[in-house]
Order: structure tokens, then sequence, then C-alpha cells
């Protein structure tokens, strides 16, 4: 590719919500806690090698179908989710990682390298855990 010599129009994608194809084989629901699995969007589960990109905004059902056959709607932002009981974590780790244990649930710990990174933790209360999620958080 040569250097531009004339105005370009360049797309671009505003917003907070983008569409991901989906893993073949998965059922994403709405709520649950996406990730990236082979460049696709998933589940979230115990595994390594998962990137955190946010939130389902909608129930995206590829349960029978092959990777890319759908896409998912995905938010990213700061989410409310369930604290491990097994892995608590408190109001000191405000501002740490915090690390995936399923599509619900977040850790303090990466659980002796069985778990990916979530997000950021923005605040811990009896409710759960308020996560930062996205590409590039």
């Amino acid at each position: 590719m040569t250097a531009l010599v004339e105005e370009r129009n360049t797309k671009q994608r505003v917003g907070d919500i983008g569409e991901f194809p989906v893993k073949a084989s998965v059922k994403c629901l709405q709520g649950g806690l996406a990730v990236l699995s082979g460049g696709y969007a998933a589940p979230a589960t115990t595994a390594l090698s998962l990137v955190a990109i946010g939130r389902f905004e909608d129930t995206a059902d590829n349960s029978t179908g092959s990777s890319g056959a759908i896409k998912a709607r995905v938010g990213r932002g700061t989410f409310l989710f369930k604290n491990s009981a097994t892995d608590l974590i408190a109001q000191a780790d405000v501002g740490s990682d915090c690390w995936l244990v399923d599509d619900q649930t977040v850790a303090k710990s990466n659980g002796t390298s069985t778990r990916s990174r979530a997000g950021k933790i923005v605040a811990v209360e009896p409710a759960g855990v308020w996560v930062l999620l996205g590409l590039g958080v």
C-alpha cells in the first residue's frame, strides 16, 4: 500500500456496543460475561487464553451452528457480577485486576494460573463486584 494522496472517508465504529462472531456450539445468555475464545465470542469459563470483552446484550444461540454463523451484541463498560465464594474479592482489591470463573462470577486471583483476566475491579458491595470490561481494558 502507498500513503494517501487525497482525502479518504475512513469508517469508524462508535459506541459501547459491538458485534462479534459467535463460537460454534455455544449459547451466549443475555447479561453474561462475554469473552473471545479463539477470536469468537463465547460465555466466560475458567480457562486460559480468553479475552474478556464485555457483557452480552442479548441472547445469541449458536448451539447448533458453526463458528461465525451468527453474531452477538456485546457491551463494554462497568457491570456488576457475582463475587467468588472461595476466592473472595474485598474492598482493598479495588483498582486491581480480577479473574474469570464463569459467565457471572469473578475472583480475586488467577486460580494458580487456571483463569483468564476479566478486567479492573471498580467497586465491591454485598450484591457483588463492579468490573470494568472491554477490549483494551
